[in-house]
């Protein structure tokens, strides 16, 4: 199966934003779930995984080929004795649940897996997946009716979870509820089997922070620090390394963490903060042809 080309984790980001400033311009309420699945990988159950094969028509030899990758599998724990210097080992159990995490096909089987959730939205609801990073978008007029669908959607998908033998970590989902400066925000109480989810100003979503004002201003905070200690990488090999190698270290430590999601707050003023802390760790590479 080939991959989706031109599909990255700046994609997700990027379809996120536009639905919800979309729907802000619409003067629509819009709130987004953001779902924490614990432990996703080593949670899918193979019997599961391969009856949606069967049902995305893999059959013959590639599902035999898929299963034999599944199957025969065991594990057993080790425990290392401090006292008398040995090691107490389980017997040996069988490997029902999990893809490898890391690998292509792994990922592969747990998108297939998950690739029925998006058919629990409904018509004021829009989920964003990439990978095990799930969120839904709710959007409505009205503030009852916006409520309730977001409680409607929340439950079917705690059901579709169960269903799924997929664990829902309710400490870490989170609900933001985004509005312009000037607006007030809402918190709702959003919860499943008395397990109550959190309302938030900011979270992670593909590597990056989403503010209930879509400002941005924390990834700048986060990458401020990350080049901060970039920029002491440099300056603290300089003396070791010829210039061709610190731009190799510049390059792996400084410009890719700079270079990442810049679409979204390369145009704000605090932006200029990361450009200067560009400029010193040039200077430094630069230093060398002096």
């Amino acid at each position: 199966m080939a991959p989706r080309l031109g599909l990255k984790t700046g994609s997700a980001a990027y379809k996120l934003t536009t639905e919800i400033l979309n729907a802000m311009n619409n003067k629509l309420l819009v709130g987004r779930i953001f779902c924490d699945l614990e432990k996703a990988f080593d949670c899918v159950d193979h019997g599961i995984l391969l009856c949606k094969l069967k049902f995305y028509v893999i059959n013959g030899k590639d599902l035999a080929l898929y299963q034999s990758y599944l199957d025969n599998r065991y594990f057993r724990r080790a425990i290392y004795n401090d006292s008398d210097n040995s090691n107490k080992v389980s017997g040996w159990a069988k490997v029902r649940h999990g893809v490898p995490q890391g690998s292509v096909l792994g990922l592969l089987l747990f998108l297939l897996c998950i690739n029925d959730l998006p058919k629990i939205r409904n018509k004021n609801s829009a989920p964003i997946i990439f990978a095990d990073d799930t969120s839904i978008l709710f959007a409505h007029s009205d503030l009852i009716d916006f409520n309730k669908h977001i409680h409607g959607v929340f439950v079917t998908l705690n059901k579709w979870f169960k269903a799924n033998q997929l664990l829902q970590n309710f400490n870490k989902t989170n609900y933001i509820h985004f509005t312009t400066k000037r607006n007030m925000s809402v918190n709702l109480k959003i919860d499943f089997n008395n397990n109550l989810i959190t309302n938030s100003s900011y979270t992670k979503f593909v590597g990056v922070t989403v503010d209930n004002t879509l400002s941005w201003i924390n990834n700048i905070d986060l990458l401020m620090n990350k080049l901060s200690a970039a920029c002491c990488i440099v300056r603290n090999t300089k003396t070791y390394m010829s210039a061709s190698s610190l731009k190799i270290i510049y390059h792996a430590f400084f410009h890719l963490g700079m270079s990442y999601k810049i679409i979204f707050w390369g145009k704000l003023v605090d932006s200029s903060t990361v450009f200067s802390m560009q400029e010193k760790a040039i200077r430094i590479i630069g230093r060398m042809w002096d």
